[in-house]
């Protein structure tokens, strides 16, 4: 059984990695949205759920034949898995290709899903039917050795698969940062087939045993006393329940936390491994105990619908804990119940039956693939965080009335039971917690709350220096004529007057109406649906700006909306959302994507990329892709001596005197551009940027030997290694975890 639990160790890691991956890779190739999200996860889950239900109906047909070789089958599928790593990758490159060959680009976006989900779906489905396949076929071998712990083997290989799962949220972080994602993914490739050898070479040193007995015992299921309790459908009906709600709980934990852990990858790493590491914490008691008999405890099901409510109190902003004490209380309780409740329920259904096994674990995931479905795209955007998670609890407490223990028989009984007012209490109780805690946004005043798939967005602010634009409770930005100059700057520095210009990322707007007072065309891109209907609480007198035949807002992730897009641009300006280590921010830095938006920009356009902060090694690697991408490239800080403004071109930029750029704006430009000051006039506020020009080479030289940031190797955001080895970095940590930093 060791070698088992060594090789389901192993095969959790790899299989978080590659989801990780995976989905980072398709993100570059199809686009950073929601909707491209779910298509990936949902793929990886579909092909996990065929591959368990599939292999279950092999063994159960092909199983009872003296030689057959269930172990060998489990060494193809590693073998199968560990190819994958360097066929997806290359998949998704093609299928990026094909799209765009095939004349996808004149598609608009919510159309162009249904082509891109179809590849999506021949890439990672195949694959990930492997991954599932692995259960059944282990499990089929382990009875093929005779071993008297079969019929429990779903959940001793499920304890291993989740531990090393845990160590794949985590892990390959540090090893992306390190590698890269295609060097990583081959590292995981030399595990997968380390797997199969290994796997492969015990079948030649393993005693054969009468394989027909064994699988015939595995058929011949034991009938235990408490068996009745719960039927067949009930157990798939109650498997599929936790599977739904425990991925769906996951999406709004994200929306919960990420006020308290920001964007960053290693935010999302942290709710996911404290997620599988009280998985495994469940797995293992249940191991431990040794009966599943518990279950037929009602107050079990309501303690679960109850652990889904904790998430409030401990996300409440009122309640002052360090960052990651904040989730752990909050998703711990519930994802320990979960990690207890699956594998229990397996077993009891299975009784070490691969086949039964199979279909059981096929329907939790799909379960698992319409959780995030659920929540992400009906429940967060009609009804809110708080009511979601209710919805998501409120079945639980309804098993825990239904299966509640069978000494109440009568109505007194039932009325008068410490169980039924036990569990009255504790549901009345967790409703009343969920409805009186506060969510993030309820901390601002005035505010304006808008919620879509995307995020959950806040506007608030009575004054100008006042007005913030928070998505998911993290500062995007703020009032400030630094986003003016990101436009007035480089249309200042064009040879002649511009024609038409670019805005990535729409923000409060405030580079789009830029843009617009120059009277040119100006089309802006934003990836959250819910930001562009906010402008009017930050400009007040935008509303016919905005509904000028000049102005064009698409939502839509930037660099996906420049790859379908033929337009040419004098000016294209970019500024990603912060913090500058946001995941997924290094595909607006990155050389691929300063390639794409060249072949965009006329002859003597201009590219404006605005880097708000970063270390020496990110300042660096994007200064040199920024080198390496355009001819001519110049560095400016800001009017308020903070940030960046690159301005890049493919035809030199001309050195004009402040004076010189300040007669090129148009009067309404001009206006503009003073709006908020800090200077006097237009000419003192160029010649504050042009005193802080900054030699590119003197940026590179912060870092010389980090490479050029490049999708494959995103600087900015997996840094933590490099960070570790910094004395600052290392007090203002320890600040952090003791809760008296801001966010890392």
């Amino acid at each position: 059984m060791q070698w088992y639990f060594a090789f389901f160790l192993l095969s959790g890691f790899c299989s978080i990695l590659y989801e990780i991956i995976w989905l980072r890779i398709a993100m570059a190739q199809f686009g950073v949205t929601t909707a491209m999200v779910s298509l990936v996860l949902s793929a990886f889950m579909v092909g996990l759920g065929l591959g368990s239900w599939g292999s279950g109906i092999v063994v159960r047909k092909y199983g009872a034949r003296a030689q057959f070789p269930a172990l060998r089958f489990y060494a193809l599928m590693e073998l199968l898995i560990g190819l994958s790593a360097i066929a997806v990758p290359q998949q998704l490159v093609w299928g990026r290709e094909l799209l765009l060959k095939t004349g996808e680009t004149s598609l608009s976006s919510s159309f162009y899903y249904l082509p891109s989900g179809v590849w999506l779906a021949i890439t990672l489905v195949p694959w990930c039917i492997c991954m599932g396949a692995t259960f059944p076929f282990a499990m089929a071998a382990i009875r093929q050795d005779r071993n008297p712990k079969a019929a429990r083997s779903f959940s001793y290989l499920y304890l291993a698969n989740v531990l090393g799962a845990t160590a794949g949220a985590t892990v390959p972080l540090f090893l992306i940062e390190l590698f890269g994602f295609h060097r990583t993914l081959r590292i995981s490739a030399v595990l997968n087939l380390l797997l199969a050898a290994t796997a492969f070479s015990l079948t030649l040193v393993r005693k054969s045993s009468p394989a027909a007995e064994a699988v015939s015992e595995t058929r011949a299921t034991p009938q235990s006393s408490e068996s009745d309790f719960f039927s067949d459908q009930a157990l798939l009906w109650l498997l599929f329940g936790t599977g739904l709600t425990s991925m769906g709980a996951e999406v709004i934990w994200v929306r919960l936390y990420t006020p308290s852990l920001s964007t960053v990858v290693y935010a999302f790493a942290a709710i996911l491994a404290l997620y599988l590491i009280a998985m495994d914490f469940g797995s293992w008691i249940y191991r431990r105990l040794n009966r599943d008999d518990i279950l037929e405890s009602g107050l079990l099901w309501i303690l679960l619908g109850v652990s889904v409510l904790v998430a409030f109190l401990t996300a409440d902003p009122r309640v002052r804990v360090p960052a990651i004490l904040r989730v752990t209380l909050g998703i711990m309780p519930f994802s320990c119940l979960v990690g207890f409740i699956t594998p229990a329920m397996v077993d009891r259904f299975s009784r070490g039956d691969p086949d039964r096994a199979g279909r059981a674990y096929g329907i939790n995931i799909v379960g698992c693939v319409l959780g995030p479905l659920v929540a992400g795209f009906l429940l967060l955007p009609l009804a809110g965080e708080r009511l979601a998670l209710c919805a998501f609890a409120l079945p639980w407490f309804v098993a825990g009335l239904k299966y509640r223990p069978r000494f109440i028989l009568s109505f007194r009984n039932l009325v008068g039971s410490p169980y039924v007012v036990s569990s009255c209490i504790l549901t009345l109780g967790s409703v009343a917690v969920a409805f009186s805690t506060h969510g993030f946004e309820e901390q601002y005043e005035p505010r304006e709350v808008r919620r879509d798939s995307t995020a959950t967005v806040v506007a608030t602010g009575a004054s100008r220096e006042g007005k913030r634009l928070l998505v998911n409770g993290v500062g995007i930005t703020n009032l400030t004529p630094i986003t003016k100059m990101m436009v007035h700057l480089p249309n200042a520095f064009l040879p002649h007057p511009p024609r038409s210009g670019l805005v990535i990322c729409f923000g409060m707007g405030t580079t789009h109406l830029s843009m617009l007072s120059w009277g040119i065309q100006s089309t802006a891109v934003e990836l959250v649906p819910s930001v562009p209907g906010l402008v009017a609480f930050f400009h007040p007198n935008a509303a016919a700006r905005m509904r000028s035949s000049f102005s064009h807002v698409v939502i839509d992730d930037g660099r996906f909306y420049l790859e379908r897009s033929s337009d040419q641009y004098d000016v294209i300006t970019i500024d990603p959302p912060p913090p500058v280590e946001a995941a997924g921010s290094s595909l607006l830095y990155s050389k691929e994507f300063y390639s794409t938006a060249r072949r965009h920009l006329r002859p003597d356009g201009i590219l404006q990329q605005w880097l708000p902060q970063g270390d020496s090694a990110v300042v660096a690697s994007v200064a040199r892709a920024l080198q390496e991408s355009f001819r001519y490239v110049r560095a400016f800080h800001s009017v308020e001596g903070w940030g960046i403004h690159f301005l890049a071109s493919m035809t030199p930029i001309p050195y004009r005197s402040a004076s010189e750029l300040a007669e090129r704006l148009p009067p309404a430009a001009a206006r503009d551009l003073m709006e908020w000051g800090p200077t006097a006039s237009p000419r003192e506020q160029f010649e504050l940027v042009l005193s802080r020009e900054v030699p590119l080479d003197a940026l590179i030289q912060q870092a010389p030997n980090v490479p050029a940031l490049q999708d494959d190797h995103p600087v900015n955001e997996y840094f933590v290694l490099r960070r570790l080895r910094d004395p600052a970095f290392q007090r203002l940590a320890l600040r952090h975890l003791l809760g008296r930093g801001e966010n890392l």
